[in-house]
């Protein structure tokens, strides 16, 4: 007998941020603004065409923001919107939480 409803909100949000690299992209952009190659740079073994993939679908869901500039060269910079800095203090505690309870090296 299951006596426990999953919350379809919390599903979608636990499926969104497991996503490869979205939770780290966001984590990334805490800080503030940055720019393609910057995010690209920050994490290691993640591909262009991921990356903007990644982007797009935070785009999409509110995550993010992508702001051109009208100059020569165009440039873009992503940043989080409300919505996305509201996952700094979650992504703050898996930080802590990783400080704490993982190893390097260690395959979980």
């Amino acid at each position: 007998m299951n006596d426990f409803d999953m919350c379809p909100r919390f599903e979608k949000a636990v499926d969104l941020l497991s996503k490869r690299w979205v939770a780290l992209i966001a984590f990334v952009l805490i800080p503030g603004p940055r720019r393609f190659g910057e995010i690209e740079s920050c994490l290691s073994n993640l591909s262009g065409k991921v990356l903007s993939d990644r982007l797009k679908e935070m785009e999409n869901e509110g995550i993010i923001e992508r702001k051109v500039y009208p100059e020569m060269p165009v440039r873009i910079e992503y940043s989080l919107t409300d919505k996305g800095h509201a996952l700094a203090p979650i992504l703050g505690e898996i930080s802590n939480w990783s400080s704490d309870w993982i190893e390097l090296g260690v395959k979980i």
